[in-house]
């Protein structure tokens, strides 16, 4: 909600600065910074800086003097958040915590080497990444509490703008709605038993003690994610999981088993335990997917071409046909509408467009119907889609009849940022603050912190 300078200093420290900074052991540490009963380490700020510029950030200026006022705002959001009873979810924390190991591993390239950079076992990992991601959780809901009362008008947004200067209006870049019909090519049964057979010859050298199932993985998974680990997910929810998949997952109870083949809607999988903890899993998997012959290609894209003649005859509308004859299931129910999983609204920009689909309406008119193309859909499938440019918004500078939500969250974000700046100045005041002599000689952008 509050896309600020002061957005970005509070979430600064992410969870992998704040591990690598207790993991590593070269730097002869002491306390730099307190403020109020939390001190702040050198090693937290050089370890900091090392993560900063390996990420090629950089400080608007010395790094020496913005990361540890950065860390300090951030202990400033927590005492308020502590006052205000502020408080999240365990389990919540758990699952990002989760996710967090599991991008740590494939960043890394295995847990082996996760273990290794951060000089920790993966239970301390764990252990450590919790308190900071709920410390970051705290950090954000205390935030939005800080702003939650702040509402715009249409007569603040109209003044607002009146007075910025011509150029400093945004533009708008080119903005369109695009209505989709997707067809599945039919997969044989033969091909159906081809990959099933395929996965329980897997189980059979599995069992006998021919491979192991990570080697399998890594040389057939189709879920390339995964493939890479081994087929290893790392700890998951069911509502992390499809429920086919789940229900098979968590019906398992011994390691040394392997799953049926299972069937969900991106193929078929055998899946084996790891680990079960509470109520999250870590399994492994392999997934094969039926391929589509080129017949039954080349029949569903003559089938799509002819619905798409039908309805540019009005033989039945766009919308009419989304609803019985598309097989998408995340469109088919609202009319073939596409729906922007960075906004969740049906605008996109073309860069946001899946691939396919911006190349095809690039050059297609409002109300134009696409000829046939083939893409690959939400689930890795290979499928025929046909296109209807519903709308189209070419870029602009932004008004208040087109953009008025743009221009409105402008003006939001503006008066929470100038509202937590005045909190962070209030705070300074009357929070107990020291610092190493060493480490004042700083231009801060808050200078309030050297009474």
């Amino acid at each position: 909600m509050l896309r600020s300078k002061v957005r970005y200093i509070v979430s600064a420290c992410c969870a992998l600065l704040a591990l690598c900074a207790n993991a590593q052991n070269n730097v002869i540490d002491e306390v730099i910074w307190v403020v109020g009963d939390q001190a702040i380490l050198k090693s937290d700020v050089e370890m900091a800086r090392i993560e900063g510029q390996s990420r090629g950030e950089r400080w608007d200026g010395d790094p020496y003097c913005v990361i540890p006022e950065q860390l300090a705002i951030q202990k400033l959001f927590l005492h308020q958040a502590a006052i205000d009873s502020i408080e999240v979810s365990d389990n919540e924390v758990l699952q990002t915590v989760e996710n967090q190991i599991n991008l740590y591993i494939q960043n890394f390239g295995s847990k082996e080497r996760m273990e290794e950079i951060f000089g920790k076992t993966t239970t301390q990992i764990r252990e450590q990444l919790f308190d900071i991601v709920r410390d970051n959780q705290i950090m954000s809901q205390e935030r939005d509490n800080l702003v939650k009362d702040i509402k715009v008008t249409p007569a603040q947004v109209r003044r607002y703008f009146k007075d910025v200067p011509e150029d400093s209006i945004p533009f708008v870049p080119t903005q369109v709605e695009v209505q989709i019909i997707m067809r599945e090519p039919e997969i044989s049964q033969e091909e159906i038993d081809r990959v099933k057979n395929e996965l329980r010859d897997y189980t059979e050298r599995i069992n006998s003690g021919q491979t192991q199932f990570s080697t399998l993985a890594l040389m057939y998974s189709e879920d390339k994610g995964s493939a890479v680990h081994g087929g290893e997910l790392g700890f998951m929810g069911r509502g992390n999981m499809v429920p086919e998949f789940a229900n098979a997952a968590f019906s398992l109870t011994d390691p040394k088993t392997i799953s049926k083949v299972v069937e969900t809607e991106y193929g078929f999988h055998i899946i084996q335990l790891i680990e079960k903890r509470g109520d999250r899993i870590n399994v492994r998997h392999i997934l094969r997917r039926p391929k589509v012959s080129d017949a039954e290609l080349t029949k569903t894209i003559s089938e799509v071409d002819s619905i798409a003649d039908e309805i540019r005859r009005n033989v039945f509308t766009f919308d009419e046909a989304t609803q019985y004859i598309s097989t998408d299931k995340d469109t088919r129910n609202n009319h073939g509408l596409m729906v922007n999983p960075n906004t969740g609204s049906s605008k996109f920009e073309m860069k946001d467009l899946p691939q396919e689909v911006a190349k095809v309406v690039v050059n297609m008119n409002v109300g134009e119907i696409s000829k046939p193309f083939v893409m690959i859909n939400n689930s890795e499938k290979e499928v025929v889609a046909i296109v209807k440019l519903k709308n189209k918004v070419e870029g602009h500078k932004a008004n208040m009849r087109d953009d008025y939500q743009l221009m409105q969250d402008i003006v939001h974000n503006k008066l929470c940022e100038e509202k937590i700046d005045k909190w962070i100045r209030d705070m300074q005041k009357t929070t107990y603050v020291r610092i190493n002599e060493e480490w004042r000689n700083c231009e801060f952008k808050y200078p309030g912190w050297i009474k």
